[in-house]
């Protein structure tokens, strides 16, 4: 068969495969797919060309990421037995098809097609490629299982750094009108039409070298040096492994589908609001002292500190744990909210500084739970677990907008609000993470009548059973 070389027993890493090459395979598919998070480069554009209110166009983002929960929780375990590079070149066709949809919907002004493109088709691929190579990490790396998943899920955090300027710089040469340097200048319809046909060719490509790239171990592999016995002493690490439908049945998932949703949903309060918000809290009657140019800034540095936190703190819940790091998302989470709600007014040094922290935070809430999931869990069924897991991500992309804006809605009229306006909802945020902190607390290891029996054949490595 032609795609004969998609199937999981082609894709056995050979003797001397270094397993350094799979962070790097599964980087260039979350660099990729994390285009998502800089929808907001031609969303005026978008309101222009179909005559639309942001609420309607921003409606794109929000079925592509509930279609990203949703895939990965359907798919999860087709991806455990298929194997990671069938999974990863599914998701390139489905993240390239929705592409070229939207592409078709903007150029008939149909914005049905736009919706069924990026955000039906293209969040199925969001969901497939963002599960697709996490539980070939983890059992590439079973010493560093929060370095592996932190790497690769930091191009997810990341990608908008390439694909907003990126976006910029195509709609300008495509439309000879529009300024990339100008926040106020939008592209034509033409022209984003063209930016999609581009981006979904290119990033379809990208794509292919992780497909092509990615390889499995060999049944019982583990690194040079490695003791498993090690990993096995530390607290809440088990050597036994759970089935995804088990899983779901565990107290310990819903506790972590409680742990990281409202480390999302308050992590996407501010994101959502991250240029207005830092104008608001610095306007002195009707006039801010922060520019837009500045705002728009300050969105692209938040972005960086997304994905440096998930590289950055997944990779210390190896040396510290996967729950104290969720104590510390969680708790000092609390209290820079407090300190964002009292004092972020004050000065744009803390504000600046304290967001960026809490961002952070909420990329490496992301990176951090597969890790958490192999440590009660196992390796066996890890990336269907993590699939069902990000129901959570679907969940809190609803409501964390929903909160902040129920509130400033009721505060008063966009453009005029001031810091004191925001207090309400980050005080609710603080709640939100409370909430969180509990569930945390509350987790222990998964009792062992829910375990799979023991697997002497090593089949469950294997993906056979």
């Amino acid at each position: 068969m032609a795609l004969s070389f998609l199937d999981r027993e082609h894709t056995v890493a050979t003797p001397g495969y270094s397993r350094w090459l799979i962070p790097p395979a599964a980087l260039a598919i979350h660099l990729c797919i994390g285009q998502a998070y800089a929808t907001s480069v031609y969303k005026n554009a978008l309101v222009a060309h179909f005559d639309s209110s942001l609420t309607a166009i921003g409606v794109i983002f929000s079925i592509a990421i509930v279609m990203l929960g949703l895939s990965a929780a359907v798919m999860g375990t087709w991806v455990e037995r298929v194997g990671p590079r069938a999974a990863m070149f599914t998701s390139a066709c489905f993240w390239a098809a929705g592409f070229l949809v939207g592409a078709l919907g903007i150029a008939t002004s149909q914005l049905w097609l736009v919706y069924l493109g990026y955000g039906f088709i293209g969040g199925i691929g969001l969901g497939i490629g963002y599960i697709s190579p996490v539980s070939t990490l983890i059992k590439w790396f079973p010493d560093r299982p929060g370095l592996a998943t932190g790497m690769a899920i930091m191009g997810f955090g990341g990608g908008a750094l390439v694909a907003s300027p990126l976006s910029r710089q195509l709609m300008a040469v495509y439309d000879s009108g529009y300024d990339p340097a100008d926040p106020t200048s939008v592209a034509s319809g033409s022209a984003v039409t063209s930016l999609f046909v581009t981006l979904g060719i290119a990033y379809f490509l990208v794509m292919m070298l992780g497909v092509f790239t990615v390889r499995v171990p060999a049944p019982g592999w583990m690194p040079a040096g490695f003791d498993a016995s090690s990993v096995a002493a530390r607290p809440m690490v088990s050597t036994a492994n759970v089935s995804a439908a088990n899983a779901i049945r565990t107290p310990q998932f819903w506790l972590l589908w409680t742990v990281l949703f409202c480390n999302v949903t308050a992590g996407i309060g501010i994101l959502e609001q991250a240029a207005p918000m830092i104008q608001d809290f610095f306007r002195d009657g009707g006039t801010s002292s922060v520019a837009p140019t500045t705002a728009a800034g300050f969105v692209a540095f938040l972005s960086l500190f997304n994905m440096a936190g998930r590289f950055a703190w997944s990779s210390t819940s190896d040396y510290i744990g996967r729950k104290p790091t969720y104590v510390m998302y969680l708790g000092v989470g609390m209290v820079l909210y407090v300190l964002l709600a009292t004092v972020g007014n004050l000065s744009t040094v803390i504000f600046v500084l304290v967001a960026a922290v809490i961002i952070s935070f909420y990329g490496g809430g992301f990176a951090t739970v597969p890790a958490y999931l192999r440590d009660l869990f196992g390796t066996f069924q890890v990336g269907a677990i993590h699939g069902r897991l990000l129901t959570a991500w679907s969940a809190a992309g609803i409501a964390g907008p929903l909160i902040i804006n129920g509130f400033l809605d009721a505060q008063g009229t966009p453009g005029e609000l001031v810091a004191a306006d925001y207090r309400p909802a980050l005080f609710t945020m603080v709640a939100v993470l409370a909430v969180g902190f509990v569930a945390n607390a509350l987790v222990r290891p998964v009792a062992a009548r829910f375990h799979e029996p023991a697997d002497p054949a090593g089949e469950l490595a294997e993906g056979k059973v």
